[in-house]
């Protein structure tokens, strides 16, 4: 078993931190920046908004690469407050979170 938890993960405008949890069918994965995170489709937008939380969420993901690359489908209310908005790539939500 991989004993790594977090990942540095180089983006424009500072290093956000990655976290993956293999959990065989597919990966929970997470990519937080300084205000707030990326998320794959396993976590949940409701409990991100009753948090307060800046979020953003990906489907479809097995890795890293695959959720900067992938659209934000779904976004917190604090998110869309920031500005930010469905449809814009990861990578652009988390530069914009740095």
């Amino acid at each position: 078993m991989d004993k790594k938890i977090a990942t540095p993960i180089e983006l424009d405008k500072g290093q956000a931190t990655g976290f993956l949890i293999d959990l065989g069918t597919a990966p929970l994965i997470l990519i937080k920046a300084k205000k707030g995170y990326v998320m794959c489709g396993y976590l949940n937008m409701n409990a991100a908004n009753k948090m307060g939380d800046i979020a953003g969420r990906v489907t479809g993901v097995k890795s890293f690469d695959d959720v900067l690359n992938a659209d934000v489908l779904e976004v917190s209310e604090n998110a869309k407050k920031a500005g930010l908005k469905e449809g814009m790539k990861a990578r652009d939500f988390l530069n914009a979170i740095m």
